[in-house]
């Protein structure tokens, strides 16, 4: 989604989870993202300054649901729907704000788009 496509749905987007990723659960059911650190200046850091290898990202009850929902097969409007049947009004404005969430996951190639 690099490209600003006008003639491209983003709800017809299906996202799919990068595999350099990890996560488990906590606290309840929310999710934390293990993210390896794998760039050149990563590794400088890692090396001099003994910074960890991985670092980790809490995600909140929203973010932690969509994540779940990310299957490699539902688009973004299906799962748009199962975040406006769980949250209701809480998830509103619903598409701008899935859309503007899975925009900054794919930016950070934490997931990728298949159209």
């Amino acid at each position: 989604m690099a490209k600003k496509d006008k003639s491209k749905n983003y709800l017809e987007f299906v996202p799919v989870k990068s595999e350099k990723i990890e996560e488990k659960t906590i606290e309840e059911e929310n999710i934390q993202l293990i993210v390896p650190r794998t760039s050149f200046f990563d590794k400088i850091a890692i090396k001099l300054f003994f910074a960890p290898d991985k670092f980790k990202i809490d995600l909140d009850e929203l973010g932690s649901f969509i994540w779940k929902n990310i299957d490699g097969e539902k688009n973004v409007y299906e799962i748009g729907n199962l975040v406006k049947e769980k949250f209701k009004e809480k998830a509103e404005p619903l598409h701008e704000r899935l859309i503007e969430y899975l925009n900054i996951l794919n930016n950070n190639e934490f997931i990728s788009f298949k159209d």
